[in-house]
């Protein structure tokens, strides 16, 4: 059984920056895409990034994109979350999730979805507040 740990989150200014950090334990995560997702105080679970096993292509939420990047180690079972010109309205708890059964980021509708994903850490929380 996978597990996964979240870690990095914190409370930060407007426009600074943090990084998160998943660690897969219990099994290897290295031929399963991997995502962020983030759940802002009173709303629905949503899709942050997603990469894909080899790490050779990422996708990212609109919401996100050019501002947060992330990546993979497979050799240490890690993937990051960076995020740079934090807005309050990334305030929420970030989770890192795992899809056992897919290697590549095929349709978007799947992989953006908190439904295909079988494993999930504990989260994180990111507040960005003044």
């Amino acid at each position: 059984q996978v597990q996964l740990a979240e870690s990095g989150g914190g409370l930060v200014q407007p426009g600074g920056s943090l990084a998160l950090a998943c660690v897969a334990s219990g099994g290897s995560v290295g031929s399963a895409v991997v995502a962020w997702f983030r759940q802002p105080p009173g709303r629905e679970r949503e899709f942050v990034a997603a990469i894909s096993a080899s790490g050779a292509r990422t996708h990212y939420a609109d919401t996100v994109q050019g501002r947060f990047a992330i990546s993979r180690d497979n050799t240490k079972g890690t993937v990051a979350l960076r995020m740079s010109w934090l807005t309050p309205e990334d305030t929420a708890v970030y989770y890192c999730a795992v899809d056992k059964d897919r290697t590549l980021l095929l349709r978007q509708a799947d992989f953006t979805s908190p439904k295909r994903y079988d494993f999930w850490g504990q989260g994180t929380q990111v507040t960005v507040s003044t």
